[in-house]
C-alpha cells in the first residue's frame, strides 16, 4: 500500500479511534473497560478469537480478563516476559499476534489475536492500527485510574469532613459531662463510630502498683481479651493523678471485612483521648476549686472566731503597763494570749501555743479560752487550773494535738505572781537590777498525758521596775532565707537593751527587729508576746 493511501485510510479511521477512546473512558471498572476494548479489537481486525489477560505485576500470574474461547496454559507461552511494550507477529501459529502492554499502575495487559477471517495476514495498516489502539487503551486506562483516584479522594475528603464534624461534636459533648462512667462510655461509642472500629476499650490502672482499677468496653459485653489479642488494633494513653488511662481500638470494619487502621484513625483516637483527659482534668480542678472555696470559708470562719478570742484591748492595771501582740503566720494561727480582769486587783496573764495550725488549732484555742473563763471564776491556784485544763484538752482533742500553756495570776496590789508553766517557753522576768530569771516550773503540755501527774507552781513577786516578758516559740525560731533562727540569745539581748521602752513601743520594736532578721523569707510561725512592766 502506498504511503499516501495509508495516510488517507488512517485519517478515515481517526473518528473511529476517537469514538473508541470515548467509549473506554466512560467505563466504571476494569471489567467493563477490557470488555469494550475486546469489542473494539474484534471490530477493527475481524479475527477468529481474541484473548485479553491481565496481571497486577511483572512476577504475578496472568488472569483472564475477556475471551470467548477457553485459554490454555500453553497459550501463555506466546507472551513476552519483558517489562516493556512487546508486539510479536507469527505465521502458521495458533495466534498471529501477541502483545504485552505495560500500564501506568505497574500492571500488564496481555493480548492474543487469532487468524483473520479472510485468512489474510496483518498488513502494515493493521499493525499501525493496533499500535494506535494500544495507545488509546493506555490513555483510557490512565483516565480510568485518575477517575478512580478522584472518586477515592472525594470519598476520603467527605469521610474526613464527617469525622472532623463528629470529632468537634464529641469534644463539645465530652466537655459537658461530669460523671466519668458516662464520659468513658460516650468516648468509646463515638471513637468506634468515627473510625469504624468493631470494638473499643478503656483500661484504667493505678500507676504505682500497676493494678487494673476499671475496664470499660464498647460494645458492652465484648471480651477485653478479644480486643487486646487482636492483630488489627491501635492504642493511645495518658496519665493523670497517679492513674494510667489506656485506649484500644480493634478491627476496623470495611466493605470486604476487617482491615488495618489508618494514620488518620490514630490521630482521631489521640484527639478523643486528649478530650477525655481534658474533661477529667477539668472535673478534678472544679472539685479542687470547690474544696478550696469550702476550706477558705471555714478558714474565714475560724479566723473570725479567733479574732474574737484574741483581745482587741488589754485591761489597764493601776501601777503597771501592759501590751501584747499576735501575728498569725496564716489566716488562722495556733497562738493565744490574754489578760483577764479577775476583780479585786487580780489579773490572769495567759500565753499558749497549740501544736499545728489551721482550723483544728483555732477550735482548740476556742476550747481553751472558754474553759479558762469558766475555771478562773473559782479562784483556783494555777496548778489546779492546769490540771483541770489538761483533762479537758486531753478528752476534747486528737492524739496529735496539745497546748503549751503559761499562766500567771497577778495580784496588782502586792505584785505577787502565782505561776504555772505547762511545757511552754520559759517566761522571762527581768529585774530592775538587770538580773534575768527564767520561769520554767510546771509540767507537760495540756492534752499530752492524763496520768495524774501534778503540775508544779511557782510564786514570784514583781517589784517596781521589774518586767515580765511572755512569748511563743515563733519569736526565737523565726528564720531567714538561710534558715538562721532569730534565737533565744538575740531575743534576750533585745529585752535587756530595750526594756525601758513603754510596752507598746517595746512590742513594736521587737516585731520590727524580727522582720529585719527574717527579711524576704516567709513567716514560718505565729509571732505572739506579752510585755508587763511595773512602774
Amino acid at each position: 500500500m502506498k504511503q499516501n493511501q495509508l495516510v488517507e485510510k488512517l485519517s478515515l479511521q481517526a473518528e473511529s479511534f476517537q469514538e473508541g477512546f470515548e467509549t473506554l473512558i466512560k467505563c466504571g471498572n476494569f471489567e467493563e473497560i477490557t470488555k469494550n476494548f475486546w469489542h473494539i479489537l474484534r471490530g477493527s481486525f475481524l479475527v477468529t478469537n481474541i484473548i485479553l489477560i491481565h496481571k497486577s505485576s511483572l512476577d504475578s500470574e496472568w488472569k483472564l480478563a475477556k475471551s470467548e474461547v477457553e485459554i490454555k496454559k500453553s497459550d501463555l507461552a506466546f507472551l513476552s516476559k519483558k517489562d516493556q511494550l512487546t508486539i510479536k507477529y507469527y505465521e502458521k501459529k495458533k495466534f498471529e499476534v501477541s502483545v504485552v502492554l505495560p500500564l501506568s499502575d505497574s500492571s500488564y495487559l496481555g493480548i492474543l489475536l487469532g487468524h483473520k477471517l479472510d485468512n489474510s495476514g496483518f498488513s502494515v495498516f493493521d499493525k499501525i492500527t493496533l499500535q494506535i489502539l494500544l495507545q488509546v487503551f493506555s490513555s483510557a486506562y490512565d483516565s480510568f485510574l485518575n477517575q478512580r483516584k478522584e472518586k477515592k479522594l472525594v470519598f476520603d475528603l467527605n469521610e474526613k469532613i464527617l469525622q472532623l464534624n463528629n470529632l468537634i461534636d464529641t469534644g463539645i459533648e465530652l466537655s459537658r459531662l461530669e460523671k466519668q462512667n458516662v464520659l468513658f462510655e460516650l468516648a468509646l461509642e463515638r471513637i468506634a463510630s468515627i473510625t469504624n472500629a468493631s470494638s473499643a476499650l478503656i483500661i484504667i490502672k493505678d500507676k504505682e502498683n500497676k493494678k487494673v482499677t476499671d475496664q470499660i468496653t464498647f460494645p458492652g459485653k465484648i471480651s477485653t481479651n478479644k480486643i487486646l489479642r487482636s492483630k488489627l488494633k491501635i492504642e493511645s494513653s495518658f496519665e493523670f493523678n497517679k492513674k494510667l488511662y489506656q485506649f484500644v481500638l480493634s478491627e476496623k470494619e470495611a466493605r470486604k471485612g476487617t482491615t488495618s487502621f489508618s494514620d488518620l484513625d490514630e490521630m482521631l483516637l489521640q484527639a478523643i483521648a486528649r478530650q477525655v483527659q481534658a474533661s477529667i482534668e477539668n472535673e478534678f480542678l472544679l472539685k479542687q476549686s470547690i474544696e478550696k472555696e469550702r476550706i477558705q470559708k471555714e478558714m474565714s470562719l475560724a479566723a473570725s472566731i479567733q479574732q474574737k478570742i484574741i483581745p482587741e484591748k488589754l485591761p489597764q492595771i493601776v501601777g503597771y503597763e501592759l501590751a501584747g501582740i499576735n501575728i498569725p503566720s496564716r489566716d488562722v494561727g495556733g497562738d493565744y494570749y490574754d489578760s483577764i480582769d479577775l476583780g479585786e486587783g487580780k489579773y490572769a496573764l495567759i500565753m499558749a501555743d497549740v501544736s499545728g495550725k489551721g482550723i483544728s488549732a483555732a477550735l482548740l484555742v476556742s476550747t481553751l479560752n472558754a474553759a479558762l473563763y469558766s475555771y478562773l471564776e473559782f479562784n483556783l491556784p494555777t496548778t489546779d487550773l492546769a490540771e483541770k485544763l489538761n483533762k479537758l484538752i486531753y478528752k476534747s482533742s486528737p492524739p496529735d494535738k496539745y497546748i503549751t500553756f503559761f499562766a500567771a495570776i497577778l495580784d496588782s496590789n502586792s505584785g505577787e505572781l502565782d505561776i504555772v508553766n505547762a511545757g511552754h517557753n520559759p517566761g522571762l522576768l527581768l529585774r530592775k537590777d538587770a538580773t534575768l530569771e527564767n520561769i520554767e516550773a510546771g509540767g507537760t503540755g495540756l492534752g499530752m498525758l492524763d496520768f495524774g501527774f501534778p503540775y508544779t507552781g511557782q510564786r514570784l513577786t514583781l517589784n517596781q521596775g521589774d518586767k515580765l516578758f511572755l512569748y511563743t516559740d515563733g519569736i526565737p525560731e523565726a528564720m531567714n532565707i538561710t534558715e538562721e533562727e532569730y534565737s533565744d540569745e538575740r531575743m534576750i539581748e533585745f529585752l535587756r537593751n530595750n526594756s525601758d521602752l513603754v510596752p507598746e513601743e517595746f512590742i513594736s520594736s521587737i516585731v520590727n527587729d524580727i522582720k529585719k532578721h527574717v527579711g524576704e523569707a516567709e513567716q514560718s510561725d505565729d509571732i505572739t508576746c506579752l510585755f508587763l512592766k511595773r512602774n
